[in-house]
C-alpha cells in the first residue's frame, strides 16, 4: 500500500531542519509521495521545498506565492518561479489563491497574483494548487475564484483545490474545470459533518488527501503539530465515507496525486 501526501509544507522553516527524520516516519507510514509546497513562508521559502525533492525519492514541489504573500508579487518574484520551475521535479504552480478570510494582503493584491500565476502555469504546462477562502458570513472568494478561472483559461492545465473546505455546488464547479478536490485532516473533525457529505458525495476517482503539514493535524492528533506520517487519518475517514478498504482510498489517490502532477516515478 502507499499513500500521497498532496500538500504539505515539509520545506517550511519551522520543519526543514527535522525534513529527514519527518520524511523517515512518513515512509514508515506508508506515504510514498509527498508534494512540498513552498509557498506560504515568504517567496525565498520555495527554495526549501525545490532542495527537498531535489534530494529526496518520493518527495516532489510545487512553488508559488501564497495569497497570503501576494503583496510581495513582482517580476523578480516571477523571474524566481520560472526559475525553480525549470526543475524536473516541481510540478505544479502554487499554492496560489485567493484569501478573504484573513487578508494578509489586500484583495487587488491576491487578485493580481492569482492571474498571473494561472498565467505562468499555463505557459510552463504545470497544473495549479489552489487555497481559497471566503470572508467572514460570504461566499465571495469562491464565486470570484471561478470567474477567474474562466477568464485566464485555468481549465487548460487544471490542478487541485486544496485543504477543501466549500459546499457541494462549489466542488462540481471545480470538477468541471479540470481541478481534482483534496480533503484535509479538517475531514476527520467532529463539527465537520457537512464537509463529510460533500466528501461521500463527490467521485473517488477525483479526490486527493493531505495534510497540510504542520496545521491541521487530523483527530486523533487534533491541536499538535501536523506531520505526513498521519495522513493515513483521512485516508480512513475517506474510506469510511466511502464505503471502500483503506487500501483502495489510498491506492485511487495515489494514483489521481501522481496522474494529475504526471509523476511517473514509481517510488
Amino acid at each position: 500500500m502507499r499513500i500521497f501526501d498532496s500538500h504539505a509544507h515539509v520545506g517550511a522553516p519551522e520543519l526543514l531542519a527535522e525534513a529527514p527524520d519527518l520524511i523517515a516516519r512518513a515512509m514508515a507510514a506508508d506515504v510514498r509521495g509527498i508534494l512540498a509546497v513552498g509557498a506560504g513562508y515568504g517567496i525565498a521559502a520555495n527554495a526549501g521545498a525545490v532542495m527537498l525533492a531535489d534530494e529526496n525519492a518520493g518527495i516532489w514541489a510545487s512553488v508559488g506565492v501564497h495569497p497570503h504573500d501576494a503583496a510581495q508579487w513582482s517580476p523578480i518574484a516571477e523571474t524566481a518561479l520560472h526559475g525553480w520551475l525549470a526543475h524536473s521535479k516541481v510540478v505544479a504552480v502554487g499554492e496560489c489563491g485567493l484569501d478573504y478570510w484573513y487578508e494578509h494582503s489586500p484583495r487587488d493584491a491576491q487578485v493580481e497574483a492569482l492571474r498571473a500565476q494561472i498565467r505562468l502555469a499555463c505557459a510552463v504546462d504545470r497544473p495549479l494548487v489552489i487555497h481559497v477562502r471566503n470572508g467572514r458570513g460570504s461566499r465571495d472568494a469562491l464565486d470570484e475564484i471561478l470567474a477567474i478561472f474562466d477568464e485566464e483559461g485555468a481549465e487548460r492545465v487544471g490542478g487541485v483545490i486544496h485543504c477543501f473546505t466549500g459546499d457541494e455546488p462549489f466542488a462540481r464547479e471545480c470538477l468541471a474545470r479540470d481541478f481534482d478536490i483534496s480533503f484535509s485532516g479538517i475531514l476527520t473533525f467532529k463539527n465537520s459533518n457537512e464537509l463529510r457529505d460533500v466528501a461521500k458525495s463527490l467521485p473517488l476517482s477525483r479526490l486527493l488527501v493531505e495534510t497540510d503539514a504542520p496545521l491541521l493535524a487530523p483527530v486523533p492528533h487534533r491541536g499538535k503539530r501536523n506531520e505526513p506520517a498521519w495522513v493515513g487519518h483521512v485516508v480512513d475517514c475517506l474510506a469510511e465515507l466511502h464505503g471502500r478498504s483503506r487500501a483502495e482510498i489510498a491506492a485511487a489517490t495515489d494514483e489521481r496525486a501522481r496522474t494529475r502532477f504526471r509523476i511517473e516515478d514509481a517510488a
